[in-house]
């Protein structure tokens, strides 16, 4: 009833929010991407996506969907690697941004494994930055991550807003510097912070700095200043800025997977992490929940 090429298409539309996006990332026109859509909508009777000109968002019956297609592309992926009669084995140096701390990215590499028992996964958290730095040294195999404001290497996860966040009770005074709540160099967020505060003439000083994400949300569920953050991603206990009180926008943050140089044993299993973070993208941004907003100096 529901076939695999629309299910992977309705996935890849449903974390990127885009029609566009999602053909660019299946290799496929974007009428195709239309195509399987519809067809998925004719198959089940129901509006999948709410849609116009400038925006594309999931129905409830969208998000019902979700569950439905990751399910049954696993269950078809595994019949596929049983009949097959292929087993994947070697080791898999993977690399995931700090920013999945508090996702469910646990989930996803947690039934990889369970698929794949022969394959060895060794799992490196760290900046984007650094994740970059370390892929190009070749000494991880795929990486998860951001990329930099105007790159277009990586396969597309999703896009998402950047957005400043804090402690709901924290109030930003336009008249001193803004406290930040920094990753160190070369975070990318970071980098983007600064260079929008610069570019508005807007000062600034750095309120703390850590590796860690969990080091950062203490620092800002403290009040201690505020941080750049994807807007989907939010920690519990933190809040977005409003924009009364008048910081500058950050623009947009991709999450790319990125590819290393090829090595025996490792481009198959590679390959098929990838496809597994891609089949169950959603889940790195649902359930991450917000809490309040942030004053301005005048507390409105």
């Amino acid at each position: 009833m529901y076939e695999p090429a629309q299910l992977r298409t309705f996935l890849a539309v449903a974390q990127t929010l885009s029609f566009t996006r999602a053909a660019r990332r299946l290799g496929v026109r974007q009428s195709t991407v239309s195509q399987h859509v519809r067809r998925l909508e004719d198959a089940t009777g129901r509006q999948l996506f709410a849609r116009d000109t400038h925006r594309v968002d999931l129905t409830v019956d969208g998000e019902a969907m979700l569950g439905f297609a990751r399910t049954i592309l696993e269950a078809h992926e595994r019949a596929a690697s049983f009949f097959t009669g292929t087993r994947l084995r070697g080791r898999l140096r993977f690399g995931a941004s700090e920013d999945f701390v508090l996702t469910r990215l646990p989930e996803i590499l947690e039934s990889f494994r369970r698929d794949h028992p022969e394959v060895e996964l060794e799992l490196t958290v760290e900046l984007s930055g650094t994740l970059h730095q370390r892929l190009a040294a070749g000494r991880l195999d795929l990486v998860l991550a951001k990329r930099r404001t105007g790159d277009t290497h990586g396969e597309l996860v999703w896009q998402d807003a950047l957005t400043w966040i804090g402690a709901p009770q924290l109030r930003i005074d336009p008249d001193r510097p803004v406290p930040l709540v920094l990753f160190p160099p070369p975070g990318i967020t970071r980098a983007r912070a600064l260079e929008v505060l610069e570019e508005h003439g807007r000062s600034w000083r750095v309120a703390c700095t850590s590796t860690s994400l969990s080091g950062l949300i203490a620092a800002a569920r403290a009040g201690l200043g505020v941080m750049a953050h994807s807007r989907r991603l939010i920690p519990p206990g933190l809040a977005p800025v409003p924009a009364r009180a008048g910081l500058p926008e950050l623009g947009d943050v991709d999450f790319v997977l990125l590819h290393g140089r090829r090595r025996d044993g490792a481009q198959e299993a590679a390959d098929a992490l990838a496809a597994a973070i891609l089949a169950g993208g959603d889940r790195l941004i649902r359930g991450v929940g917000t809490i309040g907003s942030i004053s301005g100096r005048d507390g409105a």
